[in-house]
C-alpha cells in the first residue's frame, strides 16, 4: 500500500489539553473469564514550550505474584503537538528495557535518533526517518483525538508512521463510524470506532491489532481500547472518576 501522509494535514477538531488525567481499568478476558489485571493512567499538561504526556501502567496485587509489570511512556511535544522526545520504560519481572527517541524535523521530513538500553548490555543506537510527520505511541493518540471524523470516509484505510524503539512501523487506520460502547460501570456512550494495524516496511505484521472507541464529544476521550492476544484479549476501560 502506498504510504499516505494524509493524517498530518487532515482538518482537526480543537481540543484543550492544558491539564487532563484519564484513568483506565485493564481487563484480561478469555471466554467467560474476566480479570482486572492492571491499572493505567494517561496524563498531559501544558508546558512553557508545548506539552508533556505520561502514560503509566501497573499490574494489580493478584497479578504481581504471577508476572509483575510496570510500563512508563513519556512524551514531550511542541505547541503543535509534534513529538520531540519519547521515552519507553518497561519492567516485566526481571526484564528491563528503556528506549529514548529524539525527533527532528526538516520541512515535511521526520528523523529520529533512538538509544536503546537493556539490562547488562551496552546501549545501542538506531536512526529512523520518514518522508512525512511521524509519531510515537503516545503522541499518535493526541493526533487521532484531534481528527475531524466528519470528513473521513468509513472503512477507507489511511496510514501514518510510528517510531517505536528500534523500528519504524506503518500504522494503518480505518474509521468505522459511530457505535454505542458500554463501560465497566454499565454506562453507555456514543463513540467513534477506529481500528489500528501495525506493519513493517515489508508488510509483515509487527504488533497486535487494536480497536479503539473515542467519545463523540469535544474531548474525544478514548473510552475503550481492545487488543487481541494469542489467547483472549486485553480491554482498557475508561474510568470516570468525576
Amino acid at each position: 500500500m502506498q504510504l499516505l501522509c494524509w493524517l498530518a494535514v487532515m482538518p482537526a477538531v480543537a481540543a484543550d489539553y492544558t491539564n487532563e488525567t484519564l484513568h483506565y481499568d485493564v481487563v484480561y478476558q478469555w471466554g467467560f473469564i474476566w480479570k482486572h489485571a492492571a491499572d493505567a493512567k494517561l496524563a498531559i499538561r501544558k508546558t512553557s514550550t508545548g506539552y508533556f504526556s505520561l502514560l503509566t501502567g501497573r499490574t494489580r496485587s493478584w497479578a504481581e505474584k504471577i508476572y509483575p509489570t510496570r510500563d512508563t511512556l513519556k512524551c514531550s511535544m511542541n505547541d503543535k503537538m509534534q513529538p520531540l522526545l519519547y521515552e519507553n520504560i518497561v519492567h516485566e519481572k526481571t526484564y528491563y528495557a528503556r528506549d529514548v527517541v529524539k525527533f527532528q524535523y526538516n520541512y515535511s521530513h521526520t528523523s529520529a535518533h533512538c538509544t536503546r538500553y537493556r539490562k547488562d548490555k551496552e546501549p545501542e543506537t538506531v536512526d529512523l526517518s520518514a518522508a512525512c510527520q511521524a509519531y510515537d505511541m503516545v503522541s499518535v493518540f493526541y493526533m487521532l483525538r484531534g481528527l475531524n471524523f466528519d470528513t473521513m470516509t468509513k472503512n477507507k484505510p489511511v496510514t501514518t508512521i510510528i517510531f517505536s524503539g528500534k523500528q519504524k512501523e506503518q500504522l494503518t487506520i480505518r474509521y468505522l463510524g459511530v457505535e454505542k460502547v458500554k463501560l465497566r460501570d454499565g454506562s453507555k456512550h456514543q463513540a467513534h470506532r477506529i481500528t489500528f494495524k501495525f506493519t513493517r516496511d515489508n508488510g509483515k505484521k509487527s504488533s497486535d491489532d487494536i480497536d479503539a472507541w473515542l467519545s463523540t464529544d469535544a474531548q474525544r476521550i478514548p473510552l475503550l481500547l481492545v487488543g487481541k492476544l494469542p489467547i483472549g484479549e486485553i480491554k482498557c476501560y475508561y474510568k470516570n472518576n468525576n
